[in-house]
C-alpha cells in the first residue's frame, strides 16, 4: 500500500511540466540591461542596479539581466556592485541599446570593506552580506569547509570521514541534521526516516570546487523554509558556468590523493555566454591518520546545462553521480586508551564503516513573466543507497558475538518546487509577493536495523521495512516598503505529512498524518548606509521519523518551534563591518527514533537563547580579519534545574582568522576554530571537553596556474572531535562502563595542491 501511488504522483510532475512548457510562451517587452563579466563575459548574478537618487533598485538575474522599463524619467545615473567587482557608475545616456537591450562589463577585483553594501533581503536574511564576502575572499578548499562558511555552524566527523558529518549549531546537537535544512540546487540533502537517524544530511557528493554561492541564515523565519528549518538553513547553490576548463592535484600525508577536472562542452561566445554546458568529475582516496587504514574513496561526476531559452526563460538542467566507501575505527571509550588497550588513533572494533551512493536530476525552468513576475519551475530525483556498521557499545548487550549493527535502505526521491514572484505598488508602497508550492515523496524500500559480526553473519533482525512519506508545502510571503527605510515581511506556510510504514517483520502496515501553520512575521530597518536593524519572528517545525508518526498516529509528530531574533548589521568607519544578534528559540515534545537502537525517547520541551556575533575588517591593503563569536544558553524544561542539561550542546563557539588575498601572486589563511567545554549528559556531571585547533593555507596564483599548501591542525594539537558519554562494556568486562567515547580529531595534516587553467 502506498500513501501517494507514484502513477499519481508522476501523473502530477507531468502536469507541472505541462505547465512549465506553456509558459515558455510568456511574452515580455522589457527594457533591460545584461550585466557581464569584462574578462570571461559570465552573467554576473544578484548584482545590484541602482539609480543615484535611489528610486529604483534591483537584483539582476540568473543571466545577469535587469529590466529598467520602471527607470524613473528623472534617473540620469546607474551604480552599479557586486562583491567581486570593480563597482561602476554609468549614465543612463551613455548605455547603447539594441532592441531595447545592453550589454554592460563589470570588472572582476578582490574586494575593499569600503566598497561592500550594507543590507539585508527580505526573503535571503541578514546574513547575505557576509556569506557573499566571506566565500569570495575564502574560497571553499575541502568537503569539510563547505559547512564551515556558515558562522557558529561547527561539525564533526565519527565514522572514517564517509558518514555525514554530526552538526552543532546555536545551541542543537543537530545530530547529522535534525534541526537544519540543506539544500543543493534546491533538491533536499536532509534525509527523512534515515536508517541511521532523522534529517541526515550527506553533502559529499558536491564538489566543493563547482560551489558558487552558500546562502544561510538562522533560525524558522523564512517562508520558503519547510522541514528541518528551526536552527537554521544553508542553501547552496553551484556554479552556472565554469569561467575556465581546469584540472586539479592534490597530495598529501596518510597516502591522501584527490583529483578533480572541470571543462567546457560549449564554446564560449565572443560577446556575452547566454548557455553553458560543463562536466566535473571528482576522485579521492586516503588510508586516514587512524591505527587501522581507513581506506577512503570518492568518486564525483556532474553534467550541467544553463542557458537563455528565447527572451524571457532560462532551462537549468543537472546530472550527479556520487559513490564512497570506507572503513572506520569508530568511537572508542577513555579507558581503553588510559589503560594501553588501543592508541589515541586506534579501534576497538576495525570492521566498521559502509558505502554510500546518491544520483540526482535536476531540472528548472525560469520565466520572465509578460506582468513582470517571475515563475521558477523545479522537478528533481534522487537515487540513493546507504549500508553502514558501527559498533557504539561492543561487548554489552552480546558479549560473544559483539554488538556491531548494520543500518541499510534503497531510497527514490521524487520532488517538485514552484515558486511565483512579483514586484508591484499599493499606492506609493512598494510590495513584493512570494508564492510557492512544494512537494517531496520519499518511497524507502528494505530499511533495516541489523545486529551483525565482522559485516558477514547476521546475528539478529531488529527493524526491518518499507517506508513512504509525502510532504506537501504551501506558502505564502509579502513584502512591504512602509518606507525607504522600514520592510515589514508577513508569511504563512502550511505543510501536510502523510507517513506509512510496512513492518516485515511482523507483517503489520501502520500510517499517519498530519498538518502544521507556521506563521511568520519580519522587519527590516535601514537606519542609514551605515546601519541596518532587523526583528525577525516565526513558527518552524521539523518532522519525527515515520516509525515515531505512526506509532503515535499523527499526535504530536510534527512538534512547532518558536524563535525570535533581534540584531544588526553595523558598518564602523570604512573597514569595518559587524553582524549581532540576541535570539530565542522554544521547542515543543519531540519523540526521537534511535537509529542505532530502533527504540522511541519521548522528550520534553526545550528552550534556547544566545548572542550572536560576526565582525570582518580589513585590516590592511589585501589583508583581512574576521571573527565569529556565539553564546548560547540551553535547557530542559519541566525538570528539575540540576537535570536540565542538553547533551553536547554547544556552550561557546568561535572561529575566525587572518586572509591575505590578491586576484594574482602570493594569498594566504591563517585560521582559528574554538569549541568549549559542554556538558555530555543531562546532569553536567560529564563533560566533553573542548579544543582549540589552527589551520593554515598558502597558495601562488597566475592567470594560467596555482600552486597550494596546506596544514590542518598546524599546532598538531590531540583534540577529541566528537564525543558521547555512552555505556558499554569491553570484552572480558565484568560489567557496563559510562564515560566518554570519542573520535580522534586530525593530526598534523599537509597537502600541496596544483591546479593548472586552460
Amino acid at each position: 500500500m502506498r500513501i501517494v501511488p507514484r502513477k499519481i504522483f508522476l501523473l502530477f510532475l507531468s502536469m507541472v511540466s505541462l505547465a512549465a512548457s506553456l509558459s515558455l510562451n510568456a511574452q515580455s517587452n522589457k527594457k533591460g540591461i545584461y550585466i557581464i563579466n569584462a574578462v570571461s563575459k559570465i552573467p554576473v548574478q544578484e548584482a545590484s542596479v541602482k539609480s543615484e537618487e535611489g528610486s529604483f533598485t534591483a537584483l539582476t538575474d540568473d543571466n545577469g539581466f535587469i529590466g529598467i522599463n520602471k527607470l524613473g524619467e528623472t534617473s540620469t545615473k546607474l551604480l552599479i556592485s557586486c562583491i567581486g567587482y570593480q563597482p561602476l557608475s554609468i549614465h543612463v545616456d551613455s548605455i547603447i541599446f539594441l532592441n531595447n537591450i545592453a550589454t554592460v562589463n563589470l570588472w572582476p577585483k578582490v574586494n575593499s570593506m569600503e566598497e561592500i553594501k550594507i543590507s539585508a533581503i527580505a526573503n535571503k536574511g541578514i546574513f547575505k552580506t557576509i556569506s557573499d564576502f566571506d566565500i569570495h575572499l575564502r574560497p571553499i578548499n575541502n568537503s569539510q569547509e563547505v559547512l564551515r562558511m556558515v558562522p557558529g555552524l561547527f561539525i564533526g566527523q565519527h565514522a572514517g570521514g564517509g558518514k555525514a558529518e554530526q552538526l552543532f549549531l546555536r545551541g542543537f546537537d543537530l545530530d547529522h541534521g535534525t534541526d537544519i535544512n540543506i539544500t543543493v540546487d534546491g533538491m533536499p540533502v536532509n534525509m527523512v526516516s534515515h536508517a541511521h537517524g532523522q534529517g541526515y544530511a550527506d553533502l559529499h557528493f558536491v564538489i566543493p570546487e563547482i560551489i558558487d554561492k552558500v546562502n544561510f541564515n538562522k533560525g524558522p523565519y523564512f517562508a520558503d523554509k519547510g522541514n528541518f528549518t528551526t536552527a537554521g538553513y544553508v542553501a547552496f547553490k553551484t556554479k552556472d558556468y565554469l569561467e575556465n576548463n581546469f584540472a586539479k592535484i592534490e597530495v598529501g600525508q596518510f597516502d591522501t590523493y584527490r583529483t578533480i577536472a572541470g571543462i567546457n562542452l560549449l564554446k564560449p561566445q565572443a560577446e556575452r555566454r547566454n548557455q553553458s554546458l560543463y562536466f566535473a568529475g571528482e576522485g579521492s582516496f586516503t588510508k586516514g591518520y587512524f591505527d587501522s587504514p581507513q581506506d577512503f574513496s570518492r568518486f564525483n561526476g556532474m553534467l550541467k546545462y544553463h542557458g537563455a531559452i528565447g527572451k524571457n526563460n532560462t532551462l537549468t538542467t543537472t546530472l550527479m553521480a556520487f559513490t564512497s566507501k570506507w572503513n572506520a575505527s569508530g568511537q572508542i571509550p577513555d579507558r581503553a586508551v588510559e589503560s594501553g588497550l588501543v592508541g589515541f588513533y586506534g579501534a576497538i572494533d576495525n570492521t566498521e564503516g559502509g558505502k554510500t551512493s546518491r544520483y540526482n536530476a535536476n531540472i528548472e525552468l525560469m520565466t520572465n513573466l509578460a506582468n513582470g513576475g517571475l515563475l521558477h519551475n523545479q522537478i528533481f530525483y534522487t537515487r540513493y543507497k546507504f549500508e553502514l556498521y558501527s559498533n557504539f557499545t561492543f561487548y554489552k548487550e552480546d558479549s560473544i558475538n559483539g554488538d556491531q549493527i548494520r543500518q541499510k535502505e534503497n531510497r527514490n526521491i521524487w520532488g517538485y518546487n514552484g515558486s511565483y514572484q512579483k514586484d508591484f505598488y499599493i499606492g506609493k508602497f512598494k510590495t513584493a509577493t512570494t508564492a510557492g508550492i512544494q512537494v517531496r515523496y520519499d518511497e524507502i524500500d528494505n530499511i533495516e536495523l541489523t545486529r551483525t559480526k565482522d559485516r558477514i553473519l547476521n546475528t539478529k533482525e531488529i527493524m526491518f521495512g518499507d517506508i513512504n512519506e509525502f510532504n506537501a508545502g504551501t506558502y505564502w510571503s509579502q513584502q512591504l516598503s512602509l518606507s525607504s527605510k522600514l520592510d515589514i515581511t508577513g508569511a504563512l506556510r502550511a505543510d501536510y505529512f502523510a507517513n506509512s510504514y510496512n513492518n516485515k517483520l511482523t507483517d503489520t502496515l501502520l500510517s499517519s498524518n498530519s498538518t502544521i501553520l507556521s506563521p511568520k512575521l519580519n522587519f527590516n530597518y535601514r537606519l542609514n548606509d551605515k546601519v541596518q536593524l532587523y526583528w525577525y519572528n516565526g513558527r518552524g517545525f521539523h518532522s519525527n521519523d515515520t516509525r515515531v508518526a505512526v506509532q503515535e498516529n499523527g499526535k504530536k509528530v510534527v512538534p512547532p518551534a518558536y524563535g525570535t531574533d533581534i540584531g544588526g548589521i553595523f558598518r564602523v568607519g570604512k573597514k569595518v563591518v559587524l553582524q549581532s544578534a540576541l535570539w530565542y528559540l522554544w521547542l515543543q515534545q519531540e519523540f526521537v527514533y534511535v537509529g542505532d537502537e530502533g527504540v522511541v525517547e519521548p522528550g520534553g520541551q526545550t528552550q534556547r537563547m544566545g548572542f550572536d556575533f560576526s565582525a570582518r575588517v580589513e585590516v590592511a591593503k589585501k589583508l583581512f580579519a574576521d571573527i565569529d563569536l556565539n553564546v548560547t544558553h540551553p535547557r530542559a524544561l519541566g525538570v528539575a534545574k540540576e537535570e536540565a542539561y542538553l547533551p553536547l550542546a554547544p556552550i561557546f563557539t568561535s572561529a575566525g582568522g587572518l586572509t591575505y588575498r590578491k586576484e594574482q601572486g602570493w594569498n594566504g589563511s591563517l585560521r582559528y576554530r574554538f569549541m568549549g567545554d559542554r556538558p555530555a549528559n543531562e546532569t553536567n556531571t560529564v563533560i566533553a571537553k573542548g579544543y582549540f585547533i589552527i589551520d593554515a593555507a598558502i597558495n601562488y596564483t597566475n592567470k594560467n596556474w596555482e600552486a597550494g599548501f596546506s596544514v590542518q591542525n598546524l599546532l598538531n594539537t590531540k583534540w577529541k572531535e566528537t564525543q558521547f558519554d555512552t555505556e558499554s562494556k569491553l570484552q572480558n568486562e565484568p560489567a557496563p562502563v559510562s564515560e566518554i567515547h570519542f573520535t580522534p580529531g586530525s593530526p598534523f595534516f599537509a597537502r600541496l595542491s596544483l591546479t593548472i587553467s586552460f
